[in-house]
């Protein structure tokens, strides 16, 4: 494995642009899961592609190969033409870096320190350095760090020779020092950071691909949020969507003006924003807890609510229906017409910061235990196929890719915390 350290390392600024209209395809392939929840942000897996039925970490049967991992993160993995991509971070060494494997057979092909002894001072103990998931643009891949009291956002190419660098935004929390979270989105010619804190450069920032440059800024409130923005055409629209801050806002992702904001929700909210033909979901948990649906049209009207808590989990958008997941381990359908529920059933005991992923007709939920279960994904009614114990800790979204699950676990070894790639399936 080749290790850089790319915190002295000079690169040159990569000359050439990809011509693109907002919400097309940008570039060259990006890949079957290009940013955080997918290509086309709901969570939603290729139309072609199936959920493994069973498998066993311990034995290896369906296990086509396990990586280990150095140092621990959140981030979800990308998956592009070139490789796999994810974050971690060594709080030992204080730095914070970018992975590659070989999806064929699971090599650490590199890492590449990306920060070195700027690691914040303090985060959640639930958190971790390196939470935010990368993203691609078909030529660079794109990481967020918080670091050095702010929010850095470095453009790689996918042989790790740093394009640029910018340090989007200062991130000094006051109130809480919970560390960060919020995943960069490719929309256009932009990619999109939110750095939402109770400080005055709180907002979500638009910055140029190619350079780097901001070009624009929405300024949010002064609150403490974790939420990623998502990026979709909805009633006619294409919108950015992100809740907290006691709001549900959406916003135009090519000038970053504002389209219609609810007043609702809660103040820090985690979860990304799902929504079908009409509407816009979202749950959160602090201070208050509850899941919210409100109109996508301009209306600007809360249509239901409850108070199901699914906090650091985001919800998972399926026809006319909504699955969600909640903390203490209880799934739920409801409808999005009118938020009943179709549906409930206990799955584990609590305790949950993956997000559920559709498959075909099947729903994958993994739970902080590390026990990862597959459901039916009909709304009529409850199916568990299998209950699988996937390691001893899942924090980071499985993703599936063809054939092939993708899990990033933790396993305890020699009286400490070991992270595993694995990929499951043929």
């Amino acid at each position: 494995m080749k290790h850089v350290d790319l915190t002295t390392a000079a690169f040159g600024i990569l000359i050439g642009s990809v011509l693109t209209l907002p919400g097309t395809a940008i570039g060259q392939d990006r890949g079957p899961w290009p940013q955080w929840r997918g290509p086309e942000g709901n969570n939603h897996a290729g139309a072609n592609a199936q959920a493994p039925g069973q498998w066993d970490l311990k034995t290896g049967e369906n296990i086509a190969w396990k990586t280990k991992l150095p140092g621990r993160g959140h981030s979800t993995p990308i998956v592009t033409p070139q490789g796999i991509f994810l974050t971690t971070a060594d709080a030992d060494a204080e730095t914070q870096s970018v992975l590659k494997i070989d999806p064929a057979g699971g090599r650490l092909l590199n890492e590449w320190v990306i920060h070195r002894g700027t690691l914040p001072q303090r985060i959640h103990p639930n958190n971790s350095y390196a939470s935010p998931s990368m993203a691609f643009d078909g030529e660079r891949l794109f990481a967020a760090f918080h670091t050095d009291d702010a929010i850095v956002l470095t453009a790689l190419s996918v042989d790790g020779a740093q394009q640029w660098q910018r340090r989007v935004a200062d991130f000094r929390p006051a109130r809480f020092q919970f560390g960060y979270g919020a995943s960069p989105i490719i929309d256009g010619d932009v990619v999109i950071v939110a750095a939402e804190y109770d400080g005055p450069d709180s907002g979500i920032y638009a910055l140029d691909r190619t350079t780097g440059k901001q070009v624009w800024k929405i300024e949010r409130p002064e609150n403490l949020n974790f939420a990623s923005p998502i990026v979709t055409t909805i009633a006619g629209k294409r919108q950015l969507l992100i809740a907290g801050a006691d709001q549900f806002s959406s916003y135009d992702p090519e000038t970053g003006k504002p389209l219609w904001t609810v007043p609702t929700t809660t103040e820090a909210i985690c979860g990304t924003a799902v929504w079908d033909d009409r509407r816009v979901l979202v749950s959160g948990g602090n201070p208050e807890a509850g899941t919210w649906c409100v109109t996508a049209d301009g209306r600007e009207q809360l249509l239901w609510q409850n108070r199901v808590m699914c906090y650091e989990q985001s919800l998972l958008a399926i026809p006319n229906h909504v699955i969600g997941v909640a903390d203490n381990g209880v799934a739920y359908c409801w409808r999005t017409q009118d938020g009943k529920a179709t549906w409930q059933e206990r799955l584990f005991g609590g305790g949950i910061s993956a997000s559920p992923l559709l498959v075909d007709d099947r729903v994958i939920v993994a739970s902080e235990r590390g026990e990862v279960f597959v459901l039916a994904s009909a709304p009529s009614r409850f199916e568990k196929f299998a209950q699988i114990q996937t390691g001893d800790s899942i924090f980071a979204t499985p993703i599936v890719i063809g054939n092939r699950l993708y899990i990033r676990t933790g396993i305890n070894e020699n009286g400490g915390r070991q992270e595993y790639l694995v990929a499951i399936g043929s």
